[in-house]
């Protein structure tokens, strides 16, 4: 794609552009259930989950799909983005009844609602695109200008959190009448009261850490530009590396949990086109045991790069990042364990009720 831009295009554009796709790619990377694939349009190869997606924004966002300016097709905007219905991103991801996609309600809201956080001139510029956000960190009083520019992590972060602080469901958590997005109460917190209200919440900001995970990658690579604080960043909580632990036996459910669960599925298994084969256990995102789950997920990735590391014989400084690690290591790891599992639906060893916007 990038091949095909004209020479005059230079590389702080070509890196906006990028923001654009990655940024909707990622916001439309939740889990789309075991019946779903696409065509490429291309190739004429079929493609499922997060590979099906990925391909399906990517022709999207070549189309035009994204754009409200029919002489740029290759980017994305607030306009384009609010004239964007639910039936245009079914017909986009090639949705229909023999072809069920999960969450595809949410997919569109959260799409919707990222028009309108596109909004923040300060963020966005005037034409109201992600990939506007460069010129904000780049012209950053905290941005460092040597041979290169520096970018503190936090800064990204804060442009991230604050920009997209709209697209979040009103139904999430909230504190102080703010939306929090990915970050759920849990009853194994600190009660409160006693405790502040915000002590009650484990936060886990997946998608917006995932951004900033690939976000990093265009302007690095592109730009030349270096981040300082990586480090910050957690492992990602989300049901393939999470469903690693699971299926290796590292985790497992409580008695209890596990027959609430296994109801759920069963009750869920009547609704049509739901999974009913392969049974596990089945929980909204906001039950204590996914938030529970999610949150170990998170504290063992951090164990796991280091028992890796060390296997590797690789010493500090030379071993592999986190990110590494979560894109080579325990995602395909979980995925593949899920698909000799579980064959037939390749889910993970648990199921969340997803609505689009959290995996």
């Amino acid at each position: 794609m990038i091949a095909t831009w004209p020479l005059t295009i230079d590389n702080q554009e070509r890196t906006r552009r990028l923001i654009d796709l990655f940024l909707v790619s990622v916001l439309l990377d939740a889990g789309a259930g075991t019946r779903w694939s696409y065509k490429s349009k291309e190739s004429g190869r079929f493609y499922r989950r997060s590979e099906g997606l990925a391909v399906a924004s990517l022709e999207m966002f070549r189309a035009g799909a994204f754009s409200s300016n029919p002489e740029q097709p290759c980017q994305v905007d607030g306009p384009a983005l609010k004239r964007l219905t639910i039936d245009h991103l079914a017909r986009g991801l090639q949705v229909s009844e023999e072809n069920p996609i999960s969450g595809l309600e949410g997919r569109a809201g959260l799409l919707s609602r990222l028009a309108d956080a596109l909004k923040n001139q300060a963020f966005f510029g005037t034409d109201a695109r992600p990939g506007n956000m460069l010129d904000y960190l780049l012209s950053h009083p905290s941005t460092r200008a040597s041979s290169v520019p520096v970018i503190p992590v936090p800064t990204l972060w804060d442009v991230l959190m604050d920009g997209l602080a709209p697209i979040w469901p009103s139904s999430r958590t909230t504190l102080a009448g703010t939306s929090l997005g990915d970050a759920w109460p849990c009853n194994s917190m600190p009660a409160s009261p006693p405790a502040q209200p915000w002590e009650t919440i484990v936060p886990f900001h997946k998608l917006t850490q995932w951004l900033a995970y690939s976000l990093m990658v265009p302007m690095t690579k592109i730009m030349h530009i270096q981040f300082a604080g990586v480090d910050l960043l957690t492992g990602l909580p989300e049901y393939r590396n999470g469903g690693l632990l699971v299926d290796t036996g590292l985790l497992t459910l409580k008695d209890a949990d596990m027959t609430r669960g296994l109801r759920a599925y069963r009750e869920n298994a009547r609704l049509k086109g739901q999974p009913g084969m392969e049974v596990v256990p089945l929980f909204t995102a906001d039950d204590d045991v996914i938030v529970e789950w999610r949150a170990v997920t998170v504290g063992f990735l951090d164990e796991l790069l280091g028992e890796v590391n060390r296997l590797l014989g690789l010493e500090r400084g030379e071993g592999l990042t986190l990110a590494q690690m979560l894109e080579a290591g325990t995602w395909k790891g979980g995925r593949e364990l899920a698909e000799v599992s579980r064959p037939n639906t390749k889910e993970p060893p648990i199921m969340i009720l997803s609505d689009g916007t959290v995996f």
